[in-house]
């Protein structure tokens, strides 16, 4: 599975972004995918993950603010970032879960910068 992720950018305080990740080489179904982000100097942290189903979950720092979807048949997730805060500048990951090699695959990371 290769991930291919978009859409990161500089914006100013309370400015929107919305992040897209296509997968490909895709042998089994993918489970969940997910968005996660790694703040200069910190360890990387789950933002939002969506099953196949369109069950979703936050971290509570971005409820409210952010949205995740997915479209399955076209094995892309999306995630919409509303009102954002400089503390949501962060490298952004794609992460996909493959339940029938229960294996993880990353996509390259794409910045996302919030100046105050």
């Amino acid at each position: 599975v290769q991930l291919q992720a978009s859409g990161g950018g500089l914006v100013q305080a309370g400015g929107s972004l919305r992040l897209s990740c296509a997968a490909s080489a895709t042998i089994f179904p993918i489970n969940a995918m997910g968005w996660y982000r790694q703040p200069p100097g910190k360890q990387r942290e789950l933002v939002a993950s969506i099953d196949r189903g369109g069950i979703a979950t936050y971290a509570d720092g971005v409820k409210g603010r952010f949205t995740i979807s997915r479209d399955n048949a076209n094995d892309t997730v999306w995630l919409q970032m509303n009102t954002l805060k400089p503390e949501d500048t962060a490298v952004y990951y794609c992460k996909a879960f493959v339940l029938t090699t229960l294996m993880d695959y990353w996509g390259k990371g794409t910045q996302v910068t919030v100046s105050s």
